[in-house]
């Protein structure tokens, strides 16, 4: 059979984790057995759950993907003609689709990286690069398969003194905690060199009806979302979470400045969880934390880049203030 011509410049390899990551059996052991109960948001993304996060983003009341990508189209040229990169990386990379406006930018300029997308789902970035080097002739995509939160020491990048463009999309960072978020930045900052570049997407603090109606749209695909994630327990855990008894909350925490999506139970009951050869009582009205997703002022954003030995280079923001792309450096001086 003929390779397609394109097949060569497609390439995909594993990543090992640099550190152990836990499994859903240690995180339901670690966050769900005794109150306060909570989950990693990791396990939303299932078939059924990334099919619903496409239906959210979709949605009038979710503003930050819409939000992010007209940044994105409005600075890309600009990012890209300041790191002029041999190599870009994408963490969480997803569908790449708002990696295209950069890649374009690419094009447009002469710029030719190599594009290492970083993700847990191997098809889903092969069918995104397969089309990407469709698109551009110049382009070679390379596949790491694995998950960043097991560390970025074990990527494959070459070090040919050519530089790099890291990319963190998506408002994912408010995902982190605090210390978490600023120790994620820090192993990022490991990796560049002077001249390199991160691109990171954070979310700003606004209005609170405006972020709370972000985290719980009228048609109803954010609760759903937030629901299956008891689904995905039943069916990997032997469990027998009553779905129905629990209802989608997202409520912005100000003192925080964060989302908080949680599960709340409107009846009293108790869950066996088969894997785990236990049962858990849940009392009507507690609540499950099952994703954070914070938002920052200007301040913040400089407060969290200088915790993270980074230094801004250009800052673009959404009108009002709604959303930022920020272009940084390693800090010498970290």
């Amino acid at each position: 059979m003929a390779l397609s011509p394109t097949a060569s410049r497609l390439t995909q390899s594993e990543v090992p984790a640099g550190r152990p990551i836990p499994t859903l059996v240690e995180d339901v052991e670690a966050g769900l057995l005794t109150p306060p109960r909570w989950l990693p948001p990791k396990y939303f993304y299932d078939d059924h759950g990334s099919r619903l996060f496409e239906a959210i983003c979709d949605t009038p009341e979710y503003y930050p993907t819409r939000t992010e990508a007209a940044l994105l189209a409005a600075c890309s040229k600009d990012v890209i003609d300041q790191v002029r990169p041999g190599h870009l990386l994408e963490l969480g990379s997803g569908s790449s689709r708002k990696t295209r406006y950069l890649l374009d930018a690419c094009s447009q300029l002469g710029v030719q990286p190599v594009y290492w997308p970083f993700d847990v789902s191997a098809q889903m970035m092969l069918d995104a690069g397969a089309a990407l080097v469709e698109q551009h002739d110049w382009l070679n995509v390379h596949a790491l398969i694995g998950d960043y939160s097991g560390g970025l020491a074990q990527l494959p990048l070459p070090d040919d003194g050519r530089r790099r463009l890291i990319v963190f999309l998506g408002g994912t960072l408010g995902n982190f905690e605090p210390p978490d978020a600023v120790a994620m930045l820090r192993e990022i900052a490991a990796l560049m060199k002077p001249g390199d570049g991160l691109l990171l997407g954070l979310d700003r603090v606004k209005d609170k009806a405006r972020l709370e109606a972000a985290y719980d749209d009228a048609a109803g695909h954010t609760a759903a979302f937030n629901l299956n994630v008891l689904s995905v327990l039943n069916r990997e855990l032997d469990a027998d979470f009553p779905v129905e008894a629990y209802r989608h909350r997202a409520v912005f925490d100000e003192p925080r400045a964060r989302i908080e999506m949680r599960l709340l139970a409107d009846r009293a009951h108790t869950v066996c969880i088969g894997a785990l050869d236990t049962r858990i009582s849940i009392a009507a009205g507690e609540q499950i934390l099952t994703e954070i997703s914070r938002k920052f002022t200007r301040p913040a954003i400089d407060e969290l880049l200088t915790a993270a030995g980074l230094s801004m280079r250009s800052h673009f923001e959404a009108d009002g203030g709604d959303y930022s792309l920020v272009l940084a450096g390693a800090d010498p001086r970290a």
